[in-house]
């Protein structure tokens, strides 16, 4: 039996925002039932160009539901620039996690969002454009590619796990095995040089630095959108905060904390800071 976080089976039992949008702006497909897992997604931009509404159908397993739901609380009053860039590890992450074997649930999210929006500004993406290196399952290089690059797989196996490629006969290993080698060739010659250590910061510095980078780097965004945030503590590594304004009930809150807020800490102060949110 997997091994599911509280948050995976509250997702699954409780899926949020199952069904489908009238007359959408966008709608994208990917998977099929013949493979076992198929998800359609449709969404609805407000005035402003921000995903207003998003629903989703999925036929697959328990992961496959909860992924679809996670998404489509995630990526609510984002922009369409801002939801292309949410992962399926940003899928999983919000989830508590996946077990290594489902992971191939959040990037069939990740690609029916693709496939919506890519509608919406009506482009095709046709999967006769690349090569299928796995029949059994459809899936092309340009598919395994992605997964390799955006998840740093160095396996077949794991492939498989997060692409489906490769788990039915397996003729297709060996051009798996290929293309991961020439992936990880091209993502060691592209890796940025190894960064200088920092120096240790006392607590009184870190603190400045984290009210100068709020400041700079963040609050301004955050109040461009009518949000704001406010900083409560800071203990160690540890730096407590307080989402102001529409962040305060923003759905996709969490996202924008720990993929945004705690990402620009982490590179203007230090690498092991860790945002906790004080709510009322």
């Amino acid at each position: 039996m997997w091994d599911y976080t509280e948050k995976v089976k509250d997702h699954f039992l409780n899926p949020r925002n199952v069904g489908e949008i009238e007359n959408p702006d966008g709608a994208g497909e990917v998977g099929s039932l013949a493979c076992g897992d198929a998800l359609r997604l449709t969404f609805k931009l407000d005035e402003k160009k921000r995903i207003k509404d998003v629903k989703f159908k999925t036929f697959g397993c328990a992961s496959a539901i909860a992924s679809s739901s996670a998404l489509t609380e995630i990526i609510k009053g984002m922009t369409l620039e801002e939801a292309l860039k949410v992962t399926n590890q940003d899928i999983a992450n919000y989830l508590g996690g996946l077990p290594e074997e489902k992971m191939h649930c959040s990037v069939m999210g990740r690609e029916a969002l693709e496939a919506a929006i890519a509608n919406y500004r009506g482009e095709k993406v046709v999967k006769e454009d690349f090569e299928i290196i796995c029949k059994c399952f459809g899936v092309t290089d340009r598919e395994i590619i992605k997964a390799i690059r955006e998840n740093d797989l160095k396996t077949v196996e794991q492939v498989t796990y997060y692409t489906k490629a490769g788990g039915g006969c397996e003729q297709c290993h060996p051009k798996i095995e290929a293309i991961i080698e020439k992936v990880r060739k091209e993502m060691e010659k592209e890796a940025p040089p190894p960064k200088a250590e920092k120096k240790k910061l006392t607590n009184i510095q870190k603190i400045k630095l984290v009210e100068e980078t709020l400041g700079r780097e963040i609050i301004p965004a955050l109040k461009a959108d009518g949000g704001d945030l406010e900083l409560i503590d800071v203990e160690g590594n540890k730096v407590y905060v307080a989402l102001r304004g529409k962040c305060s009930f923003c759905p996709s809150s969490e996202f924008t904390l720990k993929k945004y807020v705690e990402t620009k800490l982490r590179e203007f102060v230090s690498d092991d800071i860790e945002l906790e949110e004080v709510r009322p």
